[in-house]
């Protein structure tokens, strides 16, 4: 529901998160926590464009730290801030962002969330002056780029029709998989207790090897004669009854 919030608003309003909060009979807090929680939902307004910039460690040191510097020097603006809507140029926010999971094709972007794969610090401002101007742009591996407010509108549950647009995994992705055709390697067989044929036995925990001293212990309790009066040990009367 919030994501349909910024499909309409552009962000996550206060008014929004009054009307998730009693629709689904919660209180304001427990929407603006979820809000406040989780990077996706902004809280100031995002432009035509939401961009994107990894610069979790294997993407920086391919570059991502350059682009994201090259991106604010041409663009005008700083980390999550949005570009004036002027001469009719579409406007554009730029967010550095965590590790998205496509370190094969580092260094990435996404573009409302779709990637931009191996970007360049040239190709990183030619793309930005592409949207900027309303150029038709083909994610790396995806669709044809949507504005964010459409694409808020997918993560809403209300789909567009174009989930198979474009490849969901490149070749990089795939050399482990060609890989393992080529020399005819599969995942082995596991057994019912979900360990594969000939794996090893986990090896124990600290808790397992704690339960086997105390068991140990009260094994050997059971076999030492304990007095039956317990006040020739100086036990009062009537002590562990």
């Amino acid at each position: 529901m919030l994501h349909l919030v910024q499909s309409y608003e552009g962000m996550v309003t206060p008014a929004g998160i009054e009307a998730c909060a009693e629709i689904l009979d919660l209180s304001a807090a427990d929407v603006s926590g979820v809000a406040t929680f989780y990077t996706m939902y902004k809280r100031r307004p995002v432009g035509d464009y939401h961009v994107g910039v990894c610069t979790n460690t294997l993407c920086a040191v391919m570059g991502g730290d350059l682009i994201f510097d090259r991106l604010k020097d041409h663009l005008g603006i700083g980390n999550d801030e949005t570009t004036p809507e002027e001469d009719g140029r579409r406007s554009v926010t730029l967010e550095h962002i965590e590790c998205n999971a496509a370190c094969d094709y580092a260094p990435v972007m996404t573009v409302n969330w779709e990637f931009m794969d191996t970007m360049t610090p040239q190709s990183a401002t030619d793309l930005v002056d592409d949207l900027r101007s309303g150029a038709e742009v083909r994610s790396t591996r995806g669709p044809l780029l949507c504005t964010w407010r459409e694409a808020e509108r997918v993560l809403a549950g209300f789909p567009d029709g174009r989930v198979d647009e474009g490849p969901a995994a490149g070749p990089a992705s795939l050399v482990g998989l060609g890989l393992a055709a080529e020399r005819g390697w599969s995942a082995p067989d596991a057994d019912a207790s979900g360990r594969a044929d000939g794996a090893p036995a986990e090896a124990p925990t600290e808790r397992d090897e704690a339960e086997e001293v105390v068991a140990e212990s009260d094994a050997k309790a059971e076999h030492e004669d304990v007095p039956e009066d317990k006040t020739e040990q100086g036990a009062k009367p009537g002590e562990g009854d």
